[in-house]
């Protein structure tokens, strides 16, 4: 249910979004320049200008980040969920809880992503394109310049980003989840997941966008630039993640 081969089939499909995101937040604007102004119309540019292939650059580290971060995410989430509750004295999760652990899952994904992070953007980048040949250039040459935690630059904003993304994640679907008509069988607690993860999503990338804006350094009056292309591959991914995840607790072993 989460193969490689599934996870290769989503970044394809949602990784150009990726990109243009990146790209909206990395422009500066030129005088008498026009600045990229809509989502296909960047892609079109990218495709026109530079290749289809550029619409890729800087999937290889997204997806060797996907199992563990997917695993970290959801392992780490349901660790802190326990750690939580033992501190508030309780054996029921509420939405505060679930906004507290999602926000403990964030921060400990973030260690994970960092590296990968830094590697993608790099290669996303237009100006610096023609600098690396690949992702393991681009580490070389990091570590060559700042030493190891060169690869660990913007941990700061970056463990922002998640702790707000996963905080409104899981709290939108523990709020989601209660609000949609109670599941009597394993059909409609998927669609619940879809429904309350795609929630989630969306929540998480109203949230986290300025962050990620920052950390991505853009001028900090334009918080939300690059927002539709991210909240269109956020919002159905955190659906997808979330159904994927449960569909693996249902079916049970050897798939969970």
């Amino acid at each position: 249910m989460n193969s490689p081969e599934r996870q290769l089939k989503q970044l394809t499909c949602l990784y150009p979004l990726d990109v243009v995101k990146t790209r909206f937040q990395l422009q500066q604007k030129v005088s008498g320049a026009r600045e990229n102004s809509g989502v296909f119309s960047t892609l079109t540019k990218i495709v026109r200008e530079e290749g289809f292939s550029r619409l890729y650059r800087g999937m290889g580290p997204l997806f060797l980040l996907e199992a563990p971060k997917r695993a970290v995410k959801f392992g780490s989430n349901d660790y802190w969920g326990k750690v939580i509750m033992k501190l508030f004295n309780t054996k029921e999760k509420t939405q505060t809880i679930s906004l507290l652990t999602g926000c403990a899952a964030g921060a400990t994904e973030s260690l994970v992503v960092v590296p990968f992070e830094l590697v993608k953007i790099r290669l996303q980048d237009k100006s610096k394109a023609h600098l690396y040949k690949g992702p393991m250039d681009v580490v070389r040459a990091t570590i060559a310049q700042s030493g190891w935690t060169g690869l660990y630059r913007g941990l700061g904003s970056t463990m922002s980003r998640h702790i707000l993304w996963n905080g409104g994640y899981f709290a939108t679907i523990f709020k989601v989840q209660h609000m949609l008509p109670k599941a009597v069988d394993s059909n409609d607690r998927l669609r619940n997941s879809l429904f309350s993860g795609m929630a989630g999503g969306f929540v998480g990338t109203v949230l986290n966008t300025p962050v990620d804006v920052v950390k991505t350094r853009i001028r900090p009056r334009a918080l939300y630039k690059g927002f539709v292309p991210k909240v269109l591959r956020l919002a159905p991914g955190g659906g997808i993640l979330l159904l994927v995840v449960d569909a693996r607790r249902i079916l049970g072993p050897p798939y969970c």
